[in-house]
């Protein structure tokens, strides 16, 4: 494990330690049971550390760190350990998120990016409709690759630099409007009075304007469409930030690759994803690295 991966580690293990899981020491309670000898802030640093590191698949993931990093990580678990520890720990992935994002400069930027993406969870029949996921998952279309799939959309909200604020998972054949308004109205608190809301030209409609406007007291932009009077234009240069992040989720962190099979492996495996890179970002911040996105300090 090379040096900057080791101290983003470190640095992230003393961050959800003496800020993080204290808060949520009461609401967790007590698992049933003997005291696991790994503790969850190992295990998001675990789950940190394979993310960046390219591996895609939790075996080989679990081979790799039992063998190499035993002295870090002394209680690691077996595959099958791992996989529960990582499956139920969806709700924790999110909380340090969103503590992650607090603590970086930008969550006091105006701007914030929303857009969704393709999230395949299979590619034959059989799979379908044999699949845990069956009546969550659905069809849907993805235009940048012209072709259907079937999964679900990852919806986000984030920072200018990427810095997930409110994400979430949707059935495709959901209106973007409809699954946005619903982040929104749960995670508000995350949204600030005055706040600048950028997304495409799909979020286009007057009762999603005026809610985003008068209830949540934020300003929506997004490219004017032919049919309607000029007001902000194509924005092709800004809509690409929210483009590149998710190129970065799907070709460093390997998004289509998350093989999961059940609903919470699905939600974990997109949650440690958006772990490692919301890390990633924070420690940039942290260390005045020029580009706050870059991950390839630590992805060898």
């Amino acid at each position: 494990m090379n040096p900057q991966l080791n101290t983003l580690l470190t640095t992230l293990y003393v961050f959800l330690t003496d800020q993080v899981l204290p808060d949520l020491g009461v609401s967790r309670g007590r698992r049933p049971g003997r005291k696991p000898v790994l503790t969850d802030a190992e295990l998001l640093c675990l789950v940190v550390a394979q993310q960046l590191l390219g591996f895609s698949s939790e075996s080989r993931w679990v081979r790799y760190a039992r063998a190499h990093l035993r002295g870090m990580f002394p209680g690691i678990p077996g595959q099958s350990g791992f996989n529960k520890r990582l499956r139920s720990a969806g709700p924790l992935i999110v909380t340090a998120i969103t503590a992650l994002a607090r603590d970086t400069p930008s969550w006091y930027e105006v701007l914030r990016l929303v857009d969704s993406t393709p999230l395949p969870c299979g590619t034959s029949r059989e799979t379908v409709k044999r699949s845990d996921l069956a009546g969550h998952a659905g069809y849907g279309y993805c235009a940048s690759h012209s072709r259907f799939f079937w999964g679900f959309r990852l919806y986000l909200i984030s920072t200018p630099e990427g810095m997930p604020v409110i994400w979430g998972l949707a059935n495709p054949k959901i209106g973007e409007r409809e699954v946005t308004q619903a982040l929104l109205t749960h995670d508000h608190h995350l949204i600030r009075a005055g706040q600048v809301i950028l997304g495409d030209e799909g979020f286009a409609g007057r009762d999603f304007e005026r809610f985003i406007t008068e209830d949540l007291g934020a300003h929506l932009i997004r490219p004017d469409r032919k049919d309607e009077k000029p007001r902000f234009g194509k924005l092709g240069g800004i809509r690409q930030w929210i483009e590149s992040v998710f190129d970065t989720l799907k070709g460093q962190l390997t998004l289509e690759q998350h093989a999961g099979r059940t609903l919470a492996g699905v939600y974990a495996r997109v949650a440690a994803r958006l772990l490692a890179l919301a890390a990633a970002i924070w420690h940039n911040w942290r260390t005045s690295t020029p580009r706050k996105r870059s991950l390839i300090a630590f992805d060898h």
